[in-house]
């Protein structure tokens, strides 16, 4: 009997150890795969991100090429009801990008029951071996979710009482079959003719900017996107380098596009494009080369792009939003 009870002591020691060691990965593993989970790899990192000046927090007119919604942005300097440029930078999600106090009051709960996990207790107490490390995920549920609920009530309580949807004509302006024109009328601003010219640009900066953003070349981001767009590329690119990747998008070919919308606002143009572009989109290791993500096969994406013209300048990038 003694040597009975001295093995299923023994084996009791064993798996509070391994629970203990799975709660170590996972206390220095999660907030780097829910970082790296929310979101594509590509340039903008499948956020919805930028400004449209006084239309930020107005829905672009769905397209042949869009015909759904186009996201509402989760990073913008831009409040309901000001222009560009009006506000600090707001990082979307709960963790990492913008969960302000929430996120941060989610990540406090998420640790906390790590750190007593590790000392023997949790968020809920008492619990021991391999029914605490059962108790641990069911309290990372329970935060997640109750954190959700708080976040859709503070958006709700901070967002624009009504979402004003624009209703400018659509006109393809890239397909399998070619170009063509086409003007934007906005309903509150001075209409604005797009030509084929500006089309052209639209399809070069779309080459452009992934080229840079695979190079990491920030100096020439700065030449072809706002300096906002460039703040959230920067971000992402830093991002990157914490986890020794780096993103490489290449192959990108524009195969259909249309103009949702084109307008003037003061002395800045601009022009709200959808998008569906192929191209290969794999993250790498920095050292290796060896692929982490994504693959050598060519996809597909839709995104709806914005871009900003002021007088003697080029097109910039001023927007990206993710499509439903």
């Amino acid at each position: 009997m003694p040597g009975i009870w001295e093995t299923n002591m023994n084996f009791s020691q064993w798996s509070r150890s391994l629970v203990k060691t799975i709660a170590v990965v996972l206390a220095l593993a999660l907030p780097t795969a829910l970082a790296i989970s929310s979101a594509d790899a590509r340039v903008g990192g499948g956020f919805s991100s930028g400004s449209r000046g006084s239309r930020t927090f107005s829905a672009p007119p769905s397209t042949t090429t869009a015909p759904g919604s186009a996201s509402q942005f989760n990073r913008t300097y831009s409040q309901p009801g000001a222009g560009m440029n009006n506000a600090l930078p707001s990082r979307g999600g709960l963790f990492g990008r913008g969960g302000g106090f929430l996120g941060g009051l989610a990540a406090g709960f998420l640790g906390a029951g790590l750190l007593g996990m590790l000392f023997g207790g949790g968020l809920f107490g008492g619990l021991g071996g391999l029914s605490s490390f059962l108790g641990l995920i069911i309290q990372i549920v329970l935060v997640v979710f109750m954190v959700r609920l708080a976040m859709s009530w503070w958006q709700r309580r901070n967002s624009p009482q009504a979402v004003y949807a624009g209703a400018g004509p659509q006109t393809s302006y890239r397909s399998g079959l070619g170009s063509g024109l086409g003007s934007g009328f906005g309903a509150n601003n001075a209409p604005l003719e797009i030509k084929p010219a500006d089309y052209e640009a639209f399809e070069r900066l779309l080459g452009d900017i992934q080229s840079a953003w695979s190079n990491e070349d920030v100096a020439k981001l700065h030449t072809l996107a706002t300096p906002e767009m460039v703040s959230y590329f920067e971000q992402d690119l830093a991002q990157n380098r914490a986890r020794n990747a780096v993103n490489k998008v290449t192959n990108v070919k524009l195969l259909q596009g249309d103009l949702a919308e084109a307008w003037r606002e003061g002395e800045t143009d601009y022009a709200t494009v959808a998008m569906r572009f192929a191209l290969t989109d794999k993250t790498v290791d920095r050292n290796t080369g060896a692929i982490v993500s994504g693959s050598e096969q060519p996809g597909e994406v839709t995104e709806v792009w914005t871009f900003a013209r002021r007088p003697g300048s080029p097109w910039e990038l001023s927007a990206i939003q993710q499509t439903n």
